[in-house]
C-alpha cells in the first residue's frame, strides 16, 4: 500500500548516525560486545539473587541453576538471531523478520518494559549499597528519594548527550568480575570447607523449602539474574564482524554468567540464611552481595570487601541504569524505523541530537514504578516480576521467530546455526530453541496466573502499546502487518 505520509516543515527525524553517542559504526570487538552484554549480568546479580530469595528461599541455587539452563537457551536462539540479522532490535527484529510487523511491535514493546523496569529496579538498589557509607539510605523514603534522583540525574545526562567511556566500563567490569570470584573462593575456603552441612541445613532445613507455586515463581523471578542477551543484540550494528563476534560474546557470556551466579548462589547460602538473605527490611535482598561481604568470618576481609563491593555495585548499577536509557534510545529508533511506533519517539533534540522525547517519557514511566517505594516495603519483588512479564515475553517471541524463520526461509544464510536439529515437515528446527520456547512460554504463564500485580500491569501495558501502534498504522495508511520490502530511511 502506498504510504502518504510526508514530514512536516521543521521535523527532525532520529537516525543513529546524527545521535552523539549512539553512531551505529562498525567498531565493537569481542571484548566490547561481552562487556556491554555483563554490564547487564553483572549488575542483576547485585539485586536478583535478593530478589530470588525473598520467594525461593532455600531452592534459590536450585532456581538459578533451572533459570541459567533457560538462559543457555535463550542466548544460544540470539546468537543465531543476531549473526543472521545483524541489527538493533534483538528480539523485536527476529519476530519483524519471522513473523510481521504487528509481532515484531508486540515484542519490541515487551523489551520497552523490560528496559524500563531494568531502569528502575537498577536505581532502587544503588542507595543499599551505598549506606554502607551512610546508613539513612537504607531508609525506604530516603532510598526511593535518591533513587528517583538518578533517574532524573542520567535522564538530563542523555538528553544533554554526554558521551560514557566504554573503556572505563571494561575497567569497572574486569575489577567486578576480580571481586565476585575473590567472595566467592573466601565463602568457599572460610565457610564451606569449614562447615561443609550449612549450606543443606540452609537450603533444605525446616522452613527453607519453597512452596511449589513459591518454586515456579522463584524461577520466573530468576530471568532478573540473566539479562545481556538482548543487549548484545541490540549492539549487532555497531560490531566489526557481528556474524563472527556476537556468537563469541554470547558463548563467553554463559561460560562466565554461570560460573559466577552458581558461586554466588551457594556462598550467600552458605554465610546466611535464606530469610536472612530474603528479608527486604532487616535483611539482605537489596543488597544481597554486601551480605556476603558482611557475614564472612573474618573481620580483616569484611573491611576489605565491604566498602569494595560497595563501591562496585554503586557504580555498576548506575551503568545498568544508564545502559536501559540507551537499550530504550535504540529500540525506539529500530521501532520508528520500521513503521511500528510515531516519529515523536524518535525525535531528536535540535541543539544536543538526541532522542529526547523517548528519553524524557520512559524515564518518567521509571520513576511512577518507583512511587509504592514509599509506602511498600516488599514491592521489590513485585518489580522484578514485572521485569519477569517482559523479558519471558520477548524471549518467548524470539524463539517463535527463530524456528518461524527456519520453517520459512530456510535457505537464509546462517553464519552461526544452532545444532541438536529434528526434521519437521523437512526442516531442520534447533531443540534448543524449542525446549526455550516451551520454558518461557509456561513460566510466563504460570507468572501471570499467581502474580496479580505483574500480570494486571504487563497486560495494560501491552494493550496501551497495541492501541498506540493500531491508531499509528490506521492514520499512517499502513495495514497492521505489513512488512514493506524496503525499510524507509525515514521514520514514520
Amino acid at each position: 500500500m502506498h504510504n502518504s505520509w510526508q514530514p512536516k516543515p521543521g521535523d527532525k527525524i532520529f537516525r543513529p548516525r546524527r545521535i552523539r553517542g549512539l553512531r551505529l559504526r562498525r567498531v565493537l570487538g569481542v571484548p566490547a560486545l561481552f562487556s556491554a552484554g555483563y554490564g547487564d549480568v553483572g549488575s542483576s546479580i547485585y539485586y536478583a539473587l535478593g530478589i530470588v530469595a525473598l520467594v525461593a528461599i532455600g531452592a534459590t541455587p536450585i532456581v538459578l541453576a533451572i533459570a541459567g539452563i533457560i538462559y543457555i537457551f535463550n542466548a544460544l536462539t540470539y546468537a543465531e538471531g543476531s549473526a543472521m540479522i545483524p541489527e538493533a532490535g534483538g528480539s523485536a527484529s527476529f519476530a519483524r523478520h519471522g513473523f510481521n510487523d504487528l509481532g515484531g511491535f508486540a515484542g519490541g514493546w515487551a523489551l520497552m518494559l523490560s528496559y524500563i523496569v531494568t531502569i528502575a529496579i537498577s536505581s532502587y538498589t544503588i542507595p543499599p549499597y551505598l549506606s554502607y557509607f551512610w546508613p539513612m539510605l537504607r531508609e525506604p523514603a530516603i532510598g526511593t528519594t535518591v533513587s528517583m534522583g538518578i533517574i532524573l540525574f542520567l535522564m538530563l545526562i542523555n538528553v544533554i548527550g554526554i558521551k560514557e567511556s566504554a573503556r572505563l566500563n571494561i575497567i569497572f567490569i574486569a575489577m567486578d568480575i576480580t571481586t565476585q570470584l575473590a567472595l566467592v573462593a573466601s565463602g568457599v575456603l572460610l565457610i564451606l570447607w569449614v562447615n561443609p552441612d550449612v549450606l543443606f541445613q540452609h537450603m533444605f532445613g525446616h522452613g527453607n523449602w519453597p512452596s511449589t507455586q513459591n518454586l515456579i515463581f522463584g524461577i520466573a523471578l530468576a530471568a532478573l539474574a540473566f539479562t545481556g542477551v538482548e543487549t548484545v543484540s541490540q549492539m549487532a550494528q555497531e560490531a566489526r564482524h557481528p556474524t563472527e563476534q556476537i556468537p563469541k560474546a554470547y558463548i563467553l557470556m554463559i561460560v562466565t554468567v554461570l560460573i559466577l551466579f552458581a558461586g554466588i548462589s551457594i556462598v550467600a547460602l552458605s554465610a546466611m540464611t535464606p530469610q536472612l538473605l530474603g528479608d527486604p527490611v532487616n535483611g539482605w535482598a537489596r543488597d544481597p552481595v554486601a551480605g556476603i561481604a558482611a557475614n564472612l568470618p573474618s573481620p580483616t576481609l569484611q573491611a576489605i570487601f565491604a566498602p569494595l563491593v560497595a563501591v562496585l555495585a554503586a557504580t555498576i548499577l548506575f551503568t545498568a541504569t544508564n545502559a536501559g536509557l540507551m537499550g530504550i534510545s535504540r529500540l525506539a529508533y529500530n521501532l520508528s524505523s520500521h513503521h511500528q511506533l510515531p516519529a515523536t519517539l524518535s525525535r531528536v533534540h535540535p541543539h544536543f541530537r538526541t532522542p529526547y522525547v523517548a528519553i524524557i517519557i520512559f524515564c518518567l514511566i521509571a520513576l511512577l514504578l518507583l512511587m509504592p517505594g514509599f509506602f511498600v516495603a516488599n514491592f521489590f519483588a513485585d518489580l522484578g516480576a514485572l521485569y519477569a512479564f517482559g523479558s519471558l515475553l520477548s524471549f518467548a517471541l524470539a524463539h517463535a521467530a527463530i524456528l518461524s524463520l527456519r520453517a520459512k526461509k530456510p535457505d537464509m544464510p546462517r553464519p552461526f546455526k544452532l545444532h541438536w536439529n529434528i526434521k519437521v515437515k523437512g526442516r531442520e528446527m534447533p531443540v534448543t530453541a524449542i525446549f526455550g520456547l516451551i520454558a518461557t512460554s509456561a513460566i510466563w504463564i504460570v507468572l501471570i496466573t499467581i502474580q496479580p500485580y505483574s500480570r494486571w500491569v504487563g497486560i495494560i501495558w501491552m494493550v496501551v502499546g497495541l492501541i498506540v501502534y493500531c491508531l499509528y498504522r490506521w492514520k499512517a495508511h499502513l495495514p497492521l502487518t505489513h512488512i514493506p520490502k524496503k525499510p524507509g530511511e525515514g521514520v514514520l
